[in-house]
């Protein structure tokens, strides 16, 4: 499966010589010109990796990068700039992002960073059937089997289904009232509670760092999200 970026950026000259870059490389690109689509963008579709401008019109991306996190957004981000200051590094680290490069380097340092980024945040899935793999972590539904590098993870059979019935709607937001009717067979909202708690438990299980989660994500005001 091709993997996805974001390219957040106003100069169209630039950016449409970018995406023809990357897409000749096998990766699939959506282009934003202004700071507030991207935002947007970012938080409707999981990408695999978010390259983005600082100044950018309407919404600049140390704004962006921040809200992104708040949201949940773990999606790794490599911030781009025309000036070389030293301060813009450490602000946009400080708010989340992954990777810094200035504009003006040559496109092929400029694919480097974009690919270390990815290999290092474990690429995108591969799924097929009931089955799928997010860098170490191998799910097969079939055998009801959950693995991480390796190593067999043991989950409640509550877990699996919420991890099961998470997989099949991957990259969609599910709220916890859906939760609560297809895996609990409950309606209404008073145990979305419930929800939490487990939705926490299956992250300590499947995320390399719970803290931080990659994989399973929340959505605020909305509900959960499994990402490839």
């Amino acid at each position: 499966m091709r993997r996805r970026i974001l390219f957040v950026e106003d100069e169209a000259a630039f950016a449409v010589g970018m995406r023809d870059r990357l897409e000749s490389e096998g990766y699939e690109v959506e282009w934003a010109q202004a700071g507030q689509a991207g935002y947007e963008m970012a938080l409707a579709r999981p990408f695999d990796l978010i390259v983005l401008d600082i100044m950018l019109p309407g919404k600049n991306g140390f704004d962006i990068c921040r809200d992104l996190r708040r949201e949940g957004i773990n999606a790794p981000v490599l911030m781009l700039t025309a000036r070389g200051e030293v301060v813009d590094r450490v602000v946009g680290l400080k708010l989340g992002a992954d990777d810094y490069v200035q504009k003006n380097c040559e496109p092929v340092e400029l694919m480097a960073r974009i690919e270390a980024l990815l290999r290092r945040s474990g690429g995108t899935a591969v799924l097929a059937g009931d089955r799928a793999e997010f860098g170490d972590l191998r799910i097969d539904l079939r055998k009801h089997e959950v693995t991480r590098a390796g190593k067999r993870l043991i989950l409640s059979p509550v877990e699996f289904r919420l991890l099961g019935y998470l997989l099949e709607r991957r990259g969609a937001v599910v709220t916890r009232e859906e939760l609560l009717e297809n895996v609990w067979s409950v309606s209404g909202d008073t145990l979305s509670r419930t929800v939490d708690v487990h939705i926490a438990g299956l992250r300590k299980k499947i995320e390399a760092d719970p803290r931080y989660p990659r994989l399973l994500l929340t959505v605020k005001g909305a509900g959960y999200k499994l990402v490839r």
